[in-house]
C-alpha cells in the first residue's frame, strides 16, 4: 500500500505529493513547488529517494533547489528540461517565482517505468498544458496528473509549449485507463478516470 501525503504549496495551491510505503525510510516528492519547510514536515524523517516533476511550471518547481541539496536526484520530462535553469521557460520571469533550479539529473522518456523507494511508476508523456508534460501511473492505479487533469478539468493550453491539439490527444490517452484509476492532480482534489469520462 502506498501512503500518499498531500501538501498544498504557494499562492497557486499546487498539490506536491509524498509518497512512501511503510516501514522504508525513503520517499518520493513529486511538484515541490514552494514551501520547503512544509514539504520537509511531511517527510518527518524519511530521505527523498527522488522528485519527480510532472512539468516544468515556477508553481511546481519551485523548492526543487532547496529538496535536492541533500543529494536528490530530478527527474523531469525531456521537452520540459530547459524550464528548470531558464525562468521565461518556467514562467517564472513573467509571475514572480523562483529562478533557476538547476540541470535535471534524469530526463524522462514516454512509457519508461522507474522503481523509486519501493514504488514502481509508469511514465506517460502527456503533452498539451507543456511539451513535456508527463503524468506517473502506480502499479496500485494510483495516476499523478500534473496540470493535464484536474477534477472536471485540464490544464491551460495558451502558454509558450501549450497546444490544443496536443492536450486533447494526451486526454484520451488518459480516458483509456481503467475507470478506477485514483487521480491527484497538480491542483484541487481527487477524481477518477470513471468521473471525468
Amino acid at each position: 500500500m502506498i501512503r500518499i501525503e498531500t501538501v498544498p504549496v504557494g499562492e497557486l495551491q499546487a498539490n506536491c505529493y509524498v509518497l512512501s510505503r511503510e516501514g522504508r525510510e525513503d520517499a518520493i516528492v513529486i511538484d515541490p513547488g514552494a514551501e520547503e519547510p512544509a514539504i520537509r514536515l511531511a517527510l518527518g524523517q524519511r530521505k527523498i529517494a527522488a522528485i519527480l516533476l510532472t512539468h516544468g511550471h515556477y508553481d511546481h518547481i519551485g523548492a526543487v533547489a532547496a529538496l535536492r541539496a541533500d543529494g536528490a536526484p530530478v527527474y523531469i520530462g525531456a521537452q520540459d528540461a530547459q524550464n528548470l535553469i531558464n525562468p521565461l521557460y518556467s514562467l517564472a520571469a513573467m509571475f514572480g517565482g523562483a529562478p533557476s533550479q538547476g540541470a535535471a539529473d534524469f530526463l524522462l522518456e514516454d512509457d519508461e517505468t522507474l522503481t523509486l523507494a519501493g514504488i514502481r511508476l509508469r511514465v506517460l508523456h502527456t503533452p498539451g498544458h507543456t511539451k513535456g508534460g508527463c503524468c506517473f501511473l502506480t502499479d496500485e492505479g494510483q495516476l499523478f496528473s500534473g496540470d493535464t487533469l484536474f477534477r472536471r478539468g485540464w490544464g491551460r493550453t495558451d502558454f509558450p509549449g501549450g497546444s490544443e491539439m496536443e492536450m486533447a490527444a494526451s486526454l484520451e490517452r488518459l480516458r483509456a485507463l481503467s475507470p478506477e484509476t485514483r487521480v491527484y492532480p497538480g491542483h484541487g482534489a481527487p477524481t477518477t478516470i470513471g468521473e471525468e469520462r
